[in-house]
């Protein structure tokens, strides 16, 4: 069989589930969310000051990063979950949330004096957050696996890769409320580094439990 001919093939069995691949997804995005919700807000739950906290940039500009990292990997996971689809804008939107942690991170050298840059990016609570964000996304990531399942990804690593993001943008995003380091250097390290636990997660769970 050539390979236009499997992808045709995988797109059809794809197409004939009995609800809609497209429609799938933001059922999916929606239990997510509510699992992600239940387990923030049973374990942490938000920071004590989080509405004086909203006035400020710094905290503001933890969501602008995790959201967008969210939304971005929502758009490419569902193309690798669909053969045949275009993934080029999909891939480009990726670049938003680095792009925008990379903004955040300059302003903040800028402003910060040199001799508290190293204070700044350690924080006081990056063990809780290296353990928080990936326990609040193992739920979502686990959804996201089974809806890849439901889908045919022609390339089941790296779409399991993108779940992993796209779990770890919103279990960041709960855990970013919690959060008293509003810097964005601590955000672009640790936030990195435990997001990239689920990515690394994502993509096993490609390789063995997404792959046909």
């Amino acid at each position: 069989m050539r390979t236009e001919d499997l992808i045709k093939a995988l797109d059809a069995d794809a197409s004939s589930k009995a609800m809609p691949l497209r429609s799938a997804w933001w059922l999916a995005a929606g239990a997510a969310i509510v699992i992600a919700a239940m387990v923030f807000l049973l374990t942490i739950g938000p920071r004590p000051d989080f509405m004086a906290a909203a006035h400020t940039m710094r905290f503001l500009s933890k969501f602008l990063f995790t959201i967008a990292l969210a939304v971005s990997a929502f758009g490419l996971i569902r193309a690798l979950s669909t053969p045949g689809a275009s993934t080029a804008r999909a891939v480009a939107w990726m670049a938003a949330a680095p792009l925008l942690m990379a903004v955040a991170v300059v302003l903040e050298l800028f402003m910060v004096p040199e001799a508290l840059w190293g204070t700044r990016m350690i924080g006081s609570n990056m063990m809780i957050c290296m353990a928080f964000i990936p326990l609040i996304g193992i739920g979502p990531l686990a959804i996201f696996l089974w809806m890849l399942r439901y889908g045919a990804p022609t390339r089941p690593v790296l779409a399991g890769a993108v779940a992993g993001l796209l779990a770890g943008g919103l279990a960041a995003t709960f855990y970013a409320a919690h959060c008293f380091d509003d810097s964005p250097l601590f955000v672009a390290t640790w936030y990195t580094i435990a997001i990239a636990v689920l990515a690394l997660l994502g993509a096993l769970g490609g390789r063995f439990f997404v792959r046909w």
